[in-house]
């Protein structure tokens, strides 16, 4: 079954990331997802993120309050619509999140050494496209 052989290999990428991350940056998922997505678009509202991440509003806007905090996002006001802010990222979130994320790659490499690069590439492609469906549905 899929669901469970994901939850499996999820074990190894949690403890990748719990040892890479967390506990040096005190990062969680959830704050990594956002920093990612707010450097790949940037410029970003806070309502188009959380429709991305399927969060309500006041979550979304707890989450980049605790990364502004940190110094790792700015907030700037849209120019038309006074309500809405723009995110961006600053440039200690931007070294932290190149970081993080070699840190993870160096981490899975490592973790997932069983598997050839092509397999490895060929893995991502898949979850992609099975990430994909939810918002087909």
């Amino acid at each position: 079954m899929l669901g469970y052989q994901l939850a499996q290999a999820s074990v190894v990428t949690n403890q990748v990331f719990d040892r890479a991350v967390s506990q040096i940056h005190q990062l969680r998922k959830v704050e990594y997802t956002v920093l990612t997505l707010v450097d790949q678009n940037e410029g970003l509202t806070a309502a188009q993120l959380a429709t991305a991440l399927a969060f309500t509003a006041p979550n979304m806007a707890a989450w980049i309050e605790r990364l502004s905090r940190r110094g790792l996002v700015e907030r700037e006001q849209h120019v038309t619509d006074r309500r809405a802010m723009h995110i961006r990222m600053t440039a200690s979130g931007r070294e932290m999140l190149n970081q993080v994320t070699q840190a993870i790659r160096d981490g899975e490499e490592q973790a997932l050494s069983r598997l050839s690069l092509a397999e490895r590439l060929m893995l991502i492609e898949l979850l992609q496209k099975a990430a994909a469906c939810r918002s087909s549905r």
